[in-house]
Parts: structure tokens; sequence; C-alpha cells
């Protein structure tokens, strides 16, 4: 076995312990991987206080993370010691399924492996190791720390848009804007779309024109939510809270789809409000080594990254805090350096 350093949450607690962590010894298609960057997404704090179905108990919460490789397996040829990394949400999958064949292991029938879960510790750690087919080289173009959500917020992002055609003439409207949302801002903005950002409150007007929106509703206002009856072709859903989806089905026009990635743990739908207009609901969870790939092709081409706030990992806890306030913009990342 390995031996390494986390941050282990236990009984629901956002006050993290430094442990040592063990890692397995290298099989042959597996990398040993330094981690420097991880992020903080909202879907570790509903892990740690056990509303993903994860085990609470000796929990290593991270799963978006940029790295450098340390060591290989035998049969390892795609990468050399020293290469800049970047892994995510999904280190491991039958590789038989027609998912897997698709290259959509996030959806493997068979189930794929999380970075972190039953069996798995994740990347609040200073080390990592993974099959080498769920490790995705780092452009040089990106800087790490800021890449580093690529590998979950901004996945999750761009997997439905490019399901939906999102491009030049499309109408796309961001709900929510924080540590997802301003990356679907920013990639459907590259990919040609014009975005509208939907927020409760009119003071992040500012914030989303200068991520690349051209237009924002504010979600409390009633006349403003008329107006854009039928809008939009496109609404990507990351609102974490429960709400209901009837004002936001709303604004789509005829064949609309809202795509619900924030993964609220309670939702409301009317039929009628799919009816009328012949409306999509759908949702989409991380993604597959094809988009993964693609999708970090992308950013290096078009100079796209989360914007955040970098802390030092013992500094866990006060991210894990203040990310459940909404105080962050738009996305914490923990230096894992000071582990060593």
């Amino acid at each position: 076995m390995r031996l390494t350093t986390g941050w282990q949450s236990d009984n629901g607690s956002t006050d993290l312990q430094r442990v040592p962590i063990e890692r397995r010894d290298l099989n042959a298609d597996d990398l040993a991987v330094r981690i420097d960057f991880c992020g903080v997404c909202h879907s570790d704090l509903h892990a740690i206080h056990g509303l993903t179905g994860k085990p609470i108990a000796g929990l290593v919460p991270g799963h978006e993370f940029t790295g450098v490789v340390t060591a290989m397996g035998s049969a390892v040829t795609a990468f050399a010691v020293g290469d800049p990394v970047a892994v995510g949400t999904i280190v491991d999958s039958c590789g038989e399924c027609a998912m897997c064949q698709a290259g959509q292991e996030n959806f493997c029938y068979r189930g794929a492996v999380t970075t972190y879960g039953a069996s798995t510790k994740g990347g609040y750690s200073r080390e990592y190791v993974l099959r080498d087919k769920f490790a995705y080289p780092l452009p040089a173009a990106l800087d790490p720390a800021a890449a580093a959500p690529l590998m979950c917020a901004g996945i999750t992002m761009w997997e439905p848009l490019l399901a939906a055609g999102a491009g030049a003439g499309s109408q796309v409207a961001v709900a929510g804007l924080g540590g997802l949302g301003h990356l679907g801002v920013k990639l459907a903005t590259a990919l040609g779309a014009e975005v509208t950002v939907l927020s409760r409150t009119p003071d992040k007007a500012t914030d989303a024109r200068a991520l690349g929106a051209t237009g924002f509703l504010v979600t409390t206002d009633d006349d403003q939510l008329k107006q854009a009856t039928g809008r939009f072709d496109l609404i990507l859903d990351t609102i974490a809270a429960p709400h209901d989806f009837s004002p936001l089905l709303r604004l789509l026009g005829l064949e609309g789809t809202l795509s619900v990635l924030g993964a609220p743990l309670e939702t409301t739908v009317r039929m009628m409000e799919l009816t009328y207009g012949r409306k999509n609901l759908t949702s989409s969870g991380t993604g597959g080594t094809k988009h993964t790939a693609e999708l970090l092709t992308f950013a290096a081409e078009h100079g796209i990254a989360a914007d955040i706030e970098v802390l030092p990992s013992a500094r866990v806890e006060e991210a894990l805090t203040r990310l459940a306030k909404g105080d962050v913009r738009y996305r914490f990342v923990l230096d894992l350096a000071d582990l060593d």
C-alpha cells in the first residue's frame, strides 16, 4: 500500500481532520498523481451531510483536481513522470457496456467508480491512484488551480450544451450564477450562443455581463418573467436548493429543454408545463472520457477556466462553511501543498 495524507470527515462534520490515507499499490495501468489543487464542490457538502448516499464515516471528499504524475504502472504509455494531469469525478468503469463504449462512463450500466465513495477516498489529499484512462493531460494554456473545477463543474455544463446543440443562434439561459453557472455562461458564450443569466437578485447583473452574458433576468420579478415567456431554447438549471420548475419551463420555446444540473434533493414539476410547447425536462451528471477530453481542449483554445479563490487545504472547514452560505465567487480551490 501507498501512504499519503488527507482531510477526513466523520459523523457529518465539516471540521475535517488531517489523517493518513492508504492508496493501493499501482496496477499495470495505474498512475500515481500528486494532487496540487482540488476544487470544493457543493456535492462535497451534500456527501458530508449524508445526502448523496455515500458513507459518511471516514469520508475524504474531493473530485475535481489537478496535479502531476509521480509514478506509473508497467503498462502505461500515454503519460510520463512529471506530466501535468487533471482528474474528475469518475476513476473507473466496466468498460464494456454501451455507455462505456460510447465514452459515457459516467452512466456506466454496472456503476462507475467515483473519485470518492464506498471504496474510494477523494482529492482532499496529497496523492491519488487511478487508472490511466481516467486521467487527462492538462493543457499548458490552462492554470492548474483554475482548471481544477472544469473537471466537475465545467463538464457538468459542457455535456448538456453539446446534447442540446447550443451554438450560434441559440438562446441559452443559465439559472443560478455560482460554481456551475458561471462556467455555463463562459462555455455557452464561447460556443456562440446568446446567453441570459436568471437570478433572484439583481446585484449579479454586472458579474453576469462580465462573464459574457448579454441578458439578465430577475426571477423574482413577475413582469420580467412574463415578458420572457417562450424565449429560450435551453435553460441550464444549476440551482441546488429545492425549487419549482414551472417558472423556468414557461421561459422555454417550442421543444425547448430544461436541463436540471444543480441536483436539488426535492423537485416539483407540473406535467402540463411540459405538454404545452412539447418541452423537454432532462438532467445530467458529470461527464465521460470523450467529452471531458474535448472540454479541456476547448477550454484551452478559448481561455476558459473557473473564477476561483484559492485557500490552503488546512482552511477546508472555512471553505465548506462559506460555500454553504454562498460566500464565494465562484469556486473554492484547495492548495494541497500544505499536506507535505
